[in-house]
């Protein structure tokens, strides 16, 4: 079936179709993630300090040029998909908060707050440039839960859709959750 007569909500179609090279299927792709990825971004936005100069809709584009950038696009499926989108918009606000200067600990550094599944529950709020040096170092110790942590925070992904990507158990997810959210907490104390 060509990407013209499959039904809108046929995104694993659409990305196996991206991923054998079709062009008109990185567009019907875009269509179809726009509206989750651009609430992905408003929730990552508003986690992010006021007066922040990066939008939710310039995040949505400057996370799809990275993501159709790469050499050969090998999205699987919807969660694979919302993983690997994650992980360019965290690249994205990383460079942004870089090239503010974002480094410097002062008011009105860029944050991102992490919290539980839909927003609810307790939360912490870190600067993202000391919480994506602090994933880098976590990731280290514990590769999986810094990926739960990237794939929740950045990606929006809820554990369900964590363990399908990395082949785990939701239990196995929520744990890591859990260690990661604990380290990272005591690893930034200072920061928050």
């Amino acid at each position: 079936m060509s990407t013209l007569q499959r039904p809108p909500t046929d995104l694993s179609g659409l990305l196996a179709e991206a991923r054998d090279g079709a062009p008109a299927a990185l567009d019907a792709v875009f269509e179809a993630t726009y509206t989750q990825l651009r609430r992905i971004a408003g929730s990552l936005m508003r986690r992010e300090r006021p007066g922040h100069t990066l939008q939710p809709t310039e995040l949505v584009h400057d996370a799809w040029l990275k993501l159709v950038d790469q050499s050969r696009v090998s999205w699987t499926d919807r969660a694979h998909f919302l993983n690997i989108a994650g992980r360019a918009m965290r690249q994205v606000l990383v460079d942004h908060a870089r090239r503010r200067g974002a480094h410097k600990r002062l008011d009105g550094v860029e944050c991102v707050t992490f919290n539980d599944e839909a927003g609810h529950g307790a939360s912490a709020s870190f600067e993202v440039l000391a919480l994506h040096e602090a994933l880098e170092r976590f990731s280290t110790l514990d590769a999986r839960a810094a990926h739960v942590v990237e794939a929740r925070v950045f990606g929006g992904m809820t554990t369900a859709e964590v363990a399908h990507v990395l082949n785990v158990s939701t239990r196995t997810v929520e744990l890591d959750w859990t260690v990661a959210r604990r380290w990272l907490a005591r690893e930034l104390k200072g920061d928050a």
